[in-house]
């Protein structure tokens, strides 16, 4: 009876979070509450986007469970602008250790986006705050998703995965 209680209440809060962070954003008020992030290469050439790629799997790695514990919006862009000069080294990591001189510039901003599809989520066109990293000129093909809140990160294999601490807290309760 008690689990029975817990998941009620945890499916609750699921729907509390759903109708607060609930995708798409259609307006330009449902834009305010994502934190995009836009990774731009240095050129478009094969081994930049490869490296890019890298950059990206690196920085999401760093970023999960800095912005895991976050509460808002708001406390994840302060996390992340403390964050900023540790991405920029991240990055410039995995540039070096793949043979590139430039380095990477991390920045937030507020930036225009297209309409963008996540696994059937749509995030309609529009200004949205973002994290950006350049990587040297930052000139090349890019890669974008969502930080916070934190419903994409890409694997290696470009699938996105989506995550959700309500189903984390449940399996762990479970022993699942």
């Amino acid at each position: 009876m008690k689990k029975f209680a817990i998941v009620f209440l945890l499916l609750g809060a699921a729907c509390a979070l759903a109708a607060l962070f609930g995708l798409p954003a259609k307006t330009p008020q449902e834009a305010d509450r994502y934190l995009r992030v836009h990774i731009r290469a240095d050129s478009n050439e094969e081994e930049a986007q490869r490296v890019k790629y890298r950059v990206r799997d690196a920085v999401v790695a760093y970023l999960t469970p800095a912005v895991a514990e976050c509460e808002g919006k708001k406390e994840a862009m302060e996390k992340i602008g403390q964050e900023l000069p540790a991405l920029e080294e991240v990055a410039e990591k995995v540039l070096r250790e793949n043979g590139f001189s430039y380095g990477a510039h991390a920045s937030l901003k507020r930036e225009e986006f297209p309409t963008r599809v996540y696994e059937g989520a749509t995030l309609e066109a529009g200004v949205y705050d973002a994290l950006i990293l350049e990587l040297g000129s930052g000139k090349g093909d890019n890669w974008w998703c969502v930080v916070y809140p934190p419903l994409c990160f890409s694997g290696g294999n470009g699938n996105i995965v989506y995550k959700s601490k309500i189903a984390e807290l449940v399996r762990k309760f479970f022993g699942n």
